[in-house]
């Protein structure tokens, strides 16, 4: 691809690959890799492979890690670099019920705000998720649930809640935790989601606001047994090492 420079025909420049203008655009960006999951909880961030990801330099790296770490995003050891951060069972439990708190209420506003275009769109949302799980695609339908959740937050129109929602880290205990990989998990979570769908779209508050506290206490039970079953299998065993489970480290429902 060329451009032409100035008004002189004729001449043409390579163009360039455009870096992120800003260190915030940076952020955005390393954020959004970490919360899609492809910088996967624990992994190693090495300043000089994120530079030429992030087309800037290692001192707006080193910047946007720190702003990361601050977060909570990231955790950074002295002499060791950074890592994405793990995050424990315990605080993972506190992250939905704080959810289930929050989105309760954003649930109850979408209820009572969104339009009838916003309605359909989630609705959409949902259909896919459906078909997602016709298709035994579990990781794709854990997909459609985050868009789904996004959907009825920005509907709600409730700018402190969404800011509180998106400090809680959701996305980390999403990706590390997938509760939605639990034998039996898909057919619960989509009638737990149906229901909250089906409460908004009838302007009913109360049972938006139930519908969504009940779907997140689910979400919060699931992880609890799994990740405590996990503990159980991962204990040394007398006489040998246990097999592992593939559930022993399931990585988002929610």
């Amino acid at each position: 691809m060329f451009a032409r420079r100035g008004g002189e025909r004729g001449v043409t420049l390579p163009e360039r690959r455009r870096a992120p203008a800003s260190a915030d655009a940076a952020y955005e960006k390393l954020r959004a890799l970490i919360y899609s999951g492809e910088l996967m909880p624990n992994e190693r961030l090495v300043e000089a492979d994120l530079a030429e990801r992030l087309q800037v330099s290692r001192a707006v790296v080193r910047t946007v890690l720190v702003r990361l770490g601050q977060d909570g995003i990231v955790v950074l050891t002295p002499h060791r670099g950074a890592r994405v951060r793990m995050v424990t069972e315990a605080e993972a439990i506190e992250v939905l019920q704080a959810r289930a708190a929050l989105e309760a209420l954003t649930a109850g506003q979408a209820a009572v705000r969104a339009t009838a275009r916003e309605i359909a769109s989630i609705r959409r949302i949902l259909a896919g998720m459906s078909r997602k799980l016709d298709q035994n695609d579990l990781l794709g339908y854990s997909e459609g649930n985050a868009s789904l959740h996004a959907a009825i937050i920005a509907a709600a129109r409730h700018e402190t809640a969404a800011r509180l929602i998106t400090g809680l880290r959701a996305h980390l205990v999403r990706f590390q935790f997938r509760t939605i990989l639990v034998p039996g998990r898909p057919p619960e979570s989509f009638a737990e989601h149906t229901a909250i769908v089906e409460a908004i779209a009838a302007r009913d508050r109360d049972s938006a606001e139930a519908a969504m506290r009940h779907h997140l206490r689910h979400v919060e039970g699931t992880l609890s047994q799994t990740a405590g079953a996990a503990r159980r299998r991962a204990e040394p065993a007398r006489g040998g090492k246990q097999k592992e489970s593939p559930m022993d480290n399931p990585t988002g429902e929610q």
